[in-house]
């Protein structure tokens, strides 16, 4: 299939333009919902996470507790290493089963730290970046989580800079301050129709050279 990688920084909008894709007939693979699915009551991540941390990272209804986890690692280099050590390879694991079984016009990986990793860009056609200003990320994530800016800039601070970003980017989708809904579902809908046909001429060339 034609692989997409989306990334953005928090609050960009990325959840919103892959369910655009998503309704236009591309498969999702949104690595952070996997992240909760594996950190949910009962999720595999669960005991292995405890046994790692301590009962004190899960919540009463034992779910991972994100605050406590979040705050850990922010001042514990180690921690985040060991955090990742756990969470990573079954995140990549679930992610190889659902490429496995995708079908659709073209798959979409929607990652939040794509650029960061440093593992994606041979493994996608081409890289999606939903861009936004910082201090629309900032607003737009207080207004939906209740966080305080403090704790917003210590998870952007874990990001790389928009500059970082939009330097890999393939292509952007623009989603600043002021970006209505239909504007864009527009500007995803450019690059869409842009995918799905690069996506025809790979099966074309595939089948090509399956039947040569």
């Amino acid at each position: 299939m034609y692989k997409i990688g989306l990334t953005g920084g928090i609050g960009s909008g990325k959840s919103c333009v892959a369910s655009f894709f998503q309704g236009w007939g591309a498969a999702v693979i949104d690595t952070d919902v996997i992240a909760h699915e594996l950190t949910a009551p009962a999720g595999a991540a669960i005991a292995p996470l405890v046994a790692a941390f301590g009962p004190d990272v899960v919540t009463p209804e034992g779910a991972l507790d994100r605050s406590v986890v979040r705050d850990l690692v922010f001042h514990d280099p180690a921690a985040r290493h060991k955090l990742e050590s756990i969470l990573h390879p079954m995140i990549g694991r679930v992610t190889q089963e659902r490429t496995e079984q995708a079908t659709g016009c073209y798959l979409v990986y929607v990652v939040p730290l794509l650029v960061e990793s440093g593992r994606w860009r041979g493994k996608v056609d081409r890289i999606c970046v939903v861009d936004c200003d910082p201090a629309t990320q900032v607003a737009r994530v207080r207004a939906r989580s209740g966080l305080t800016p403090e704790a917003i800039a210590r998870i952007m601070s874990a990001q790389v800079s928009r500059e970082a970003r939009l330097e890999v980017a393939d292509d952007i989708v623009l989603n600043g301050a002021g970006t209505t809904l239909a504007v864009l579902a527009a500007r995803a809908r450019a690059v869409h129709e842009t995918w799905c046909m690069a996506a025809r001429q790979k099966k074309a060339v595939g089948t090509n050279h399956s039947t040569g």
